[in-house]
Formats: structure tokens, C-alpha cells, sequence
């Protein structure tokens, strides 16, 4: 019988992705007009007050003005928590992770968390756990629960329209995973390499991945975990 080989993809975004003087140009002025929406925007109707800010604090990013996109977007964050808008919660804390703070790997910790505890569109919380495995050693063993969850919450959450492209996706990520970690190469590599290192009961992976979360964002939570779990959706 032929040997089956896992189809390696690189998933993550391509960070050398400079812009040309004319793109540089462009974004700026796009800028200027969402920074004057933003200006005249309805300060009663927060979310999409909100939104726009993340629209801002995305091309301040762009544009490596990293400081006030952080401002912006965390102001953001925190009016989507208010009006409990998680996925919007969730994108904030993308943005931030981006703007290269002091506290943006607090920020993408508790971005995970927000996007494997409700239930938000599953690519967002999918690209949330591929900032794991980016910013993992590759011996790592938290890259390899973040890709599992990642094939999770895929399951659980993805309507049939998607799921077949989402769970190649997310197969992609695991055998990724998994040849960086022990050099896995086939199928059989892959089967064995799960049950070592225990991924496939969610009652064991999920647990680790709050452990792997907590110790990104250490002390340094911005909402309590156990008020916002009561709020969870039935």
C-alpha cells in the first residue's frame, strides 16, 4: 500500500508584505477619510463607533504608527466587551497583538480565550490559534493543542458550507505542526504523534490550552473569566 504523506502548507500570513510608495500613499489617504468619519461619528451608537476604530487602528498598523493603533483599538476592545460583542472583541485583540506593545501577547492570550470560549465565527477563532503556532518554538508542545482546538472548534462550529475548506485548512495546520515538532511524514507518523501527545479527547487538549493561555497573558487580564463564562450563550 502507498504511503500516504500529510500535505504541509504554510498557513500563516506573509509578514514581508511592504508596500510600494504609491500603496503607501493610498492607505494614508484612506486613512485621513476614516480618521474624519471617525471624527463625526454618532458617539450613541457605540459598536459601529467601535468597528471604525478597529477599521483605523488596522491601517495604523499598516502604516507601522503601532502606538496609536494600540490606543485606538484597545479603547475599541473595551466597548465591545461592554456591549457584548464578542467577535468584535476578538478582532480587537487581533489588532492589538499586531500593534507589537508591551502587552500585545497579553492581548492575543485573551483574544483566544474570548474566541474558543463563545461561539464566534470559527476562522476567527482559527486565526487567532495560528498566532500560537507563530509564535511557538517549534518543539512546542502548545503549538500542537492550539492546531488541535483549531480542528475543534472547526467541527463544532463550522456550518457544512465551510467545512470541508476549513477542516483541510485546519488538517494542513496539524500536519504542519506536527513535522515541525517530531518530523512526522506520513499518516501513520500522525496517528502516533496524537496519541502521545494526548490530542484527542478535548477534555485533556482543552484544559492544556487554558494553561497555555494563562501563561501568556499572566496577570494581566482585563475582565474576569468566570463573570463573562455566565454569559455564555446556551
Amino acid at each position: 500500500m502507498q504511503e500516504k504523506t500529510i500535505d504541509i502548507t504554510r498557513l500563516a500570513r506573509d509578514r514581508n508584505d511592504g508596500m510600494s510608495d504609491e500603496e503607501r500613499a493610498a492607505l494614508k489617504r484612506k486613512l485621513a477619510e476614516a480618521l474624519q468619519a471617525l471624527s463625526t461619528s454618532d458617539e450613541t451608537a457605540p459598536l459601529p463607533r467601535a468597528r471604525l476604530q478597529l477599521d483605523v487602528a488596522e491601517m495604523l498598523n499598516a502604516l507601522e504608527r503601532r502606538k496609536e493603533a494600540w490606543d485606538i483599538a484597545r479603547e475599541a476592545f473595551f466597548t465591545c466587551m461592554q456591549h457584548e460583542s464578542w467577535a468584535d472583541a476578538v478582532e480587537a485583540c487581533d489588532v492589538l497583538f499586531q500593534a507589537q506593545q508591551p502587552d500585545s501577547l497579553s492581548a492575543l492570550g485573551m483574544g483566544i480565550w474570548l474566541s474558543v470560549t463563545f461561539p464566534v465565527d470559527p476562522e476567527l477563532t482559527v486565526a487567532m490559534l495560528i498566532h500560537i503556532v507563530d509564535e511557538t518554538p517549534n518543539d512546542s508542545d502548545g503549538a500542537a493543542v492550539a492546531a488541535i482546538t483549531a480542528r475543534y472548534v472547526v467541527d463544532l462550529r463550522a456550518d457544512d458550507d465551510k467545512h470541508e475548506s476549513m477542516s483541510f485548512l485546519v488538517n494542513n495546520l496539524i500536519g504542519m505542526v506536527a513535522q515541525r515538532h517530531s518530523n512526522v511524514q506520513d499518516q501513520d507518523g500522525l496517528d502516533r504523534w496524537l496519541n502521545h501527545l494526548q490530542l484527542r479527547d478535548p477534555q485533556i487538549f482543552l484544559p492544556r490550552l487554558a494553561q497555555v493561555v494563562d501563561a501568556i497573558v499572566g496577570d494581566k487580564w482585563w475582565f474576569d473569566r468566570d463573570v463573562l463564562r455566565s454569559r455564555i450563550p446556551d
